[in-house]
C-alpha cells in the first residue's frame, strides 16, 4: 500500500532536486529520507528512483506518480478546508512574509488578526518569494505573502510576466506598488555621482544616471534582476559599488550621495531627507499564496488579506491595475 507520508516526500524531491535539501526542509536526516523513499520504491513495485552516486533522478515512472501524488495532496487540503468551513478561524496560523513588507506591515498585520480573531496564533516567519512555494508544500508555513514584478513594457528577456503556476499552490492578488528611482538632492553630498549640467526633462530617468554608483540588491534575487533588466531596457549595464537588501539602509545611503537604488512604494512612505522619488515603469505585485484547497480557500486566507487590507497605507493601491 502506498503511504502518503512517503509521496509528500517524494513529491518534494521532485521539487527540490536533492535528497538532502528535502531532508533540510522537513528536519529530517538524509539517511531517513533515503529509507523511506525507499519502502516507497518496494510498495510501488517498480523503481523511482535513479541513483548515480549521491545523486537521484525521478524515473518516468517515479515522475508520473509524484503526479498522482500531486493530486492525491490536493484532495487531502480541500478536505481540510471543507471541514474548516463555518468553524471559528483559531490556532496556530504560520505566516511566510518576503522581508521588506515583513518590516512594513507584519507588526500591524498581527494586531488586526488578533484583534479580529482573539483565538488565532499567528507566528510570522521571514521568507523570500522563491522559497515560499515549497515551504507551503511542505506544510511549513500555511500562507505566503509573494511578489512578482512587472514592466509596464514588453522586456526583451520576457521577464516582467506573471510567474508560471506553481504545482499544488494557487494565490490571489492583493496590492500593487509603482517602484521609484531614488537619488540625492544636493550635489555637494553627490560629487561622484553624474551630473548633467543641461538636464532634458523628457530624458529616461534611468539612463540619466548609468555612469553613476547603484545600490543593488544581492546578485541572484529577484530584486537585482528586476533593476539589471531595468537598466538593460535604458541602454547600460549596470554598475554598482553597494550590495544592500534593506530598503531603508539604500535609501540612507541615496541620501548620503552614496549611490541610487530602485525601492518600491511600501518602503518609501517616509523617505530620509534630501532624497528624490522618481516614479519609474516597472511594479510589484503582491499576492497571498496557498496551497491548492478546491473552489473555496480556506477561512484563514480570507482572515488574512482583510488584515493584509487593513494594514496598507491608504495611498497604496490594494487591488492590482
Amino acid at each position: 500500500m502506498l503511504n502518503l507520508h512517503q509521496l509528500r516526500l517524494l513529491r518534494e524531491l521532485a521539487h527540490r532536486g536533492t535528497i538532502a535539501a528535502v531532508a533540510d526542509a522537513l528536519s529530517y536526516s538524509p539517511s531517513a529520507v533515503s529509507q523511506q523513499l525507499s519502502l516507497l520504491e518496494r510498495n510501488a513495485g517498480v523503481p523511482l528512483l535513479e541513483r548515480s552516486g549521491r545523486r537521484v533522478a525521478l524515473t518516468p515512472a517515479g515522475a508520473n506518480l509524484v503526479r498522482h501524488a500531486e493530486v492525491i495532496l490536493e484532495r487531502l487540503e480541500t478536505a481540510r478546508t471543507e471541514l474548516a468551513e463555518g468553524r471559528e478561524v483559531a490556532g496556530p496560523l504560520r505566516l511566510g512574509i518576503y522581508p521588506s513588507a515583513a518590516r512594513a506591515l507584519a507588526s500591524g498585520l498581527l494586531i488586526s488578526l488578533r484583534r479580529a480573531y482573539p483565538r488565532l496564533e499567528p507566528w510570522v516567519w521571514e521568507v523570500d518569494p522563491a522559497d515560499a512555494p515549497d515551504a507551503l508544500r511542505a506544510g511549513q508555513l500555511d500562507l505566503a505573502l509573494t511578489h512578482y514584478y512587472e514592466y509596464d513594457y514588453v522586456h526583451a528577456s520576457g521577464d516582467g510576466r506573471p510567474p508560471p503556476a506553481e504545482p499544488g499552490i494557487r494565490s490571489r492578488p492583493v496590492f500593487t506598488e509603482r517602484m521609484r528611482l531614488a537619488t540625492p538632492t544636493d550635489p555637494a553630498l553627490a560629487p561622484d555621482l553624474d551630473q548633467d549640467p543641461d538636464p532634458d526633462p523628457d530624458e529616461d530617468p534611468v539612463r540619466k544616471w548609468r555612469h553613476s554608483p547603484w545600490i543593488l540588491p544581492t546578485p541572484g534575487t529577484l530584486c537585482h534582476t528586476s533593476v539589471t533588466r531595468l537598466c538593460e531596457a535604458s541602454g547600460f549595464q549596470v554598475g554598482s559599488w553597494h550590495r544592500v537588501d534593506d530598503y531603508d539602509t539604500a535609501l540612507g545611503l541615496v541620501a548620503a550621495g552614496a549611490g541610487v537604488a530602485v525601492v518600491p512604494d511600501l518602503s518609501a512612505q517616509n523617505p530620509p531627507a534630501g532624497t528624490a522619488l522618481t516614479p519609474l515603469p516597472l511594479r510589484r505585485r503582491s499576492e497571498v499564496a496557498f496551497r491548492a484547497a478546491g473552489p473555496a480557500a480556506h477561512p484563514a486566507v480570507e482572515a488574512f488579506i482583510a488584515a493584509l487590507r487593513d494594514t496598507l497605507p491608504t495611498e497604496l493601491a490594494t487591488e492590482p491595475s
